[in-house]
């Protein structure tokens, strides 16, 4: 069985995801351009991994790119609601605009795990770019710092997702867009 036969349904193809990322990427670039470089890019292991390598490539800013692992969900679907970092970020953060780079936004913990951690980190400001935003499941509330903005590649409807970096038990990250998992193989 294809990959793709586990999939019930499409949610955004390859080419809108690719649309998208490119909207994310300018308004990124327009928002930082005036402020001090390099901005520290910091994507969220391992999910953010796609999303972020094309983010990177169409900003077009100086930046520094690292990444930040936080375990969270196993090989569940539900988040076990306390994040905790398993492998923390290389470069030196003081004083530096920091933009967390998220797959998804799912219960908010996790970014508040990271961006609390940023802060302790002494960054100047911490920015969130979530792919997907997914509200109706959100419990945490997460606050940006300094002169940090939230940048959402699309609303998520409350189904559980994969492709384009999203898992399931680490099985379809490399499917080019997101799809709705079909229930009978995580039930």
């Amino acid at each position: 069985m294809a990959l793709d036969d586990h999939i019930e349904r499409i949610l955004w193809t390859e080419n809108e995801i690719s649309i998208r990322v490119s909207e994310l990427a300018s308004q990124i670039s327009i928002d930082f351009k005036e402020f001090p470089s390099p901005v520290v890019v910091v994507g969220v292991a391992t999910g953010a991994f796609l999303f972020l390598a094309d983010l990177a490539k169409k900003i077009k800013l100086p930046i520094v790119v690292d990444l930040i692992r936080v375990e969270s969900y196993g090989s569940g679907t539900e988040s076990s609601g306390s994040p905790k970092i398993s492998s923390d970020v290389k470069v030196d953060i003081r004083g530096k605009h920091v933009i967390v780079v998220e797959d998804i936004v799912d219960t908010g913990n996790t970014l508040c795990c990271v961006i609390s951690h940023m802060q302790s980190k002494g960054a100047l400001s911490v920015s969130v770019c979530a792919f997907l935003d997914k509200p109706a499941r959100q419990k945490s509330h997460f606050e940006l710092v300094g002169e940090g903005k939230f940048y959402r590649g699309f609303e998520c409807p409350d189904y559980f997702v994969v492709g384009y970096g999203m898992d399931f038990a680490e099985l379809y990250r490399n499917l080019p867009y997101v799809g709705i998992l079909k229930p009978e193989l995580y039930q």
